[in-house]
């Protein structure tokens, strides 16, 4: 992804910025080979201001104009470039794709699914994952292999398969205690680039 950074006022005399690390409300910038560990609101000498961190992104300000640049993003001149996330999950005999995830930062076991149109899990691991499905969600129904559930539509602040991190990902909490995986469907699955290779299936970050 390509941030063009345009401003009136002169630009930085600074030829490379990198993030190095995240924090909450902290990030470890390298600007042009020196390393500043920045609080939320703390400009550098060089006059970069870090606006907010998470372990997730960084919110900087060159410049006048704010960008939000994840870990590894690389500003040089005028762009910012973020580098590619790739994730390889190894499929079994049968041809599924398990992997280890997180849902709001808590870990949880997951199945590719392809064919489910939405991030779906039981109302058993929604509890686990501290999800306040029956206040926050909205009433539904969904059919199962064993006919129609009760569901509670939601939506999920953050999901993360390795890298690959997503925001605002709309999910499905399924009452009863199945799946007994979180089923990673097409809510996740869309926003990202699929690539099956060999016994592989490979995601990658979508710019």
């Amino acid at each position: 992804m390509l941030i063009a950074i345009v401003a009136s006022s002169p630009l930085l005399a600074v030829d490379k910025i990198r993030v190095m690390a995240l924090f909450h409300d902290k990030a470890m910038v390298q600007i042009d080979g020196k390393q500043r560990l920045l609080k939320a609101g703390e400009k550098s000498p060089e006059g970069v201001l870090l606006v907010s961190a998470n372990a997730n992104e960084a919110i900087l300000e060159i410049n006048g104009e704010r960008g939000s640049y994840g870990l590894g993003s690389q500003v040089g001149g005028h762009f910012a470039v973020r580098e590619m996330v790739e994730v390889r999950i190894q499929g079994d005999e049968r041809g599924s794709y398990n992997t280890t995830g997180s849902i709001n930062g808590r870990m949880t076991d997951m199945l590719v699914d392809t064919g489910a149109t939405i991030v779906a899990m039981s109302q058993v691991e929604a509890k686990r994952l501290g999800i306040a499905y029956r206040i926050e969600g909205e009433k539904s129904f969904v059919r199962t292999a064993s006919g129609t559930a009760r569901a509670y539509s939601v939506v999920l602040d953050r999901v993360q398969v390795g890298g690959l991190s997503l925001n605002q990902v709309d999910a499905v909490v399924i009452e009863g205690n199945s799946p007994h995986k979180v089923l990673l469907g097409m809510s996740f699955l869309g926003r990202v680039n699929m690539e099956q290779r060999g016994t592989l299936m490979v995601l990658q970050q979508k710019f």
